[in-house]
């Protein structure tokens, strides 16, 4: 590996075991530690759905056009130091969420800047990009490795201490750490205004026009359904899995990024042997599978229910997003694949996540009472949510080929 892509591959290690760090132990600090309820933990994951929505804008209107690339990444990560220390010494909701806010509207961008120095620095991104971006899942599964089996601020006891605060003195420690370093990457500069360029080629807008195939229209409608599920596994499955007792939660949710990168060496596979149709289905059914999982899994003889639940991220993740990636540039052409993807992720962790952190905080707030949470019917709601997806998408979407 040559000097430039060991430096971006620190780039991106750094960038997401930022995220990793904190966001998987969030459902469990704000309900133990700063006792909020249901609703209030929807209103915190919905943070990032907020920052992926506001970042096409802030990238197209203001990255793209006036700063290079490294130095407003390092710019919004060092802000985003400052407000991790702050969350670090939160007390309690009211003051914890404005915080919450902050950070991801300045975090969520920070995703396509990463990118877009990768791309904008290596000869063969579309050969390249895979090496380099693999190292911010090693990222995100080192960070989970180091809460559970080095600090145990996720043991039983430790949560119990408000250990879990230090994740974010942590985050915040590597969020200083990388601002300083994007200052040392090598220069990405704006590609600068356009002549003739369109406030709608700017934001993508032109990406709508895809709608109107029926195919693609399914899918996109499809994609943000699916994300209601989705929401339920950020936002509960690391409380789940403290609450029940499981030892080291962080730690073995892990395996979920491990199967990640498996998986995504297969999928090129079976959508060559499958089709999209197919592939799209296997991912929509492994969501189902793996909340009935939950929903019947426990700490004891159960345990293997949990961890094969766990394991289905791969298939999960790669063969519904990943490949719906691969479908949406296949679907677009040369001149609006970047605002293609902007849309999808847009529907996704956009709106999708958002309407379904807000459904997941009050469905669990409805089953959480003085007597404990009661987890089977959280889990089973996702499940027949994804379950009815999955039939209707087998239903509408037509088979077709790939180019």
């Amino acid at each position: 590996m040559n000097t430039i892509k060991m430096r971006l591959s620190c780039m991106m290690f750094l960038q997401f075991f930022i995220w990793g760090g904190w966001f998987v132990t969030l459902g469990t600090f704000l309900g133990q530690n700063l006792q909020a309820n249901g609703g209030q933990i929807g209103m915190a994951f919905s943070t990032q759905s907020w920052g992926a929505i506001i970042a096409p804008f802030f990238i197209g209107l203001i990255a793209d056009r006036y700063f290079n690339a490294e130095r407003l990444l390092g710019i919004l990560h060092l802000c985003g130091a400052i407000l991790m220390f702050l969350m670090y010494q939160a007390t309690d909701f009211s003051t914890f969420y404005p915080l919450v806010l902050g950070y991801m509207l300045a975090y969520m961008p920070t995703l396509a800047l990463v990118n877009a120095v990768s791309f904008r620095q290596l000869s063969s991104p579309a050969a390249e990009f895979g090496q380099i971006r693999v190292w911010g899942t090693l990222g995100w599964i080192i960070a989970g490795l180091v809460i559970s089996y080095i600090f145990s601020w996720d043991a039983q006891a430790a949560i119990a201490t408000g250990a879990l605060k230090n994740t974010f003195l942590m985050c915040a420690m590597v969020s200083l750490l990388l601002g300083v370093y994007s200052f040392t990457l090598p220069a990405t500069p704006p590609a600068g205004k356009q002549a003739g360029q369109r406030l709608a080629d700017i934001l993508g807008l032109d990406a709508l026009k895809l709608l109107k195939d029926r195919n693609f229209a399914i899918f996109f409608i499809s994609s943000i359904l699916i994300c209601i599920p989705l929401a339920f596994y950020y936002q509960n499955a690391n409380p789940f899995l403290t609450n029940i007792g499981v030892e080291n939660a962080t730690g073995k949710m892990t395996l979920g990024q491990v199967s990640e990168v498996l998986f995504m060496l297969l999928l090129p596979l079976f959508l060559n042997r499958f089709g999209i149709k197919l592939t799209l289905l296997l991912g929509m059914a492994a969501w189902v599978l793996r909340y009935v999982l939950f929903a019947y899994g426990d700490a004891d003889n159960g345990i293997w229910l949990l961890i094969l639940g766990i394991a289905l991220h791969g298939i999960c993740y790669d063969f519904f997003f990943v490949s719906g990636q691969i479908y949406t540039n296949s679907k677009a052409g040369a001149a609006i694949q970047n605002a293609a993807q902007g849309l999808i992720t847009l529907a996704t962790y956009g709106i999708g996540m958002l309407i379904g952190f807000s459904v997941a905080g009050m469905i669990t707030e409805n089953y959480t009472t003085a007597a404990g949470i009661a987890w089977q019917p959280i889990w089973l709601f996702p499940a027949g949510f994804a379950a009815v997806v999955l039939v209707l998408f087998a239903l509408t979407f037509k088979t077709e080929k790939q180019r």
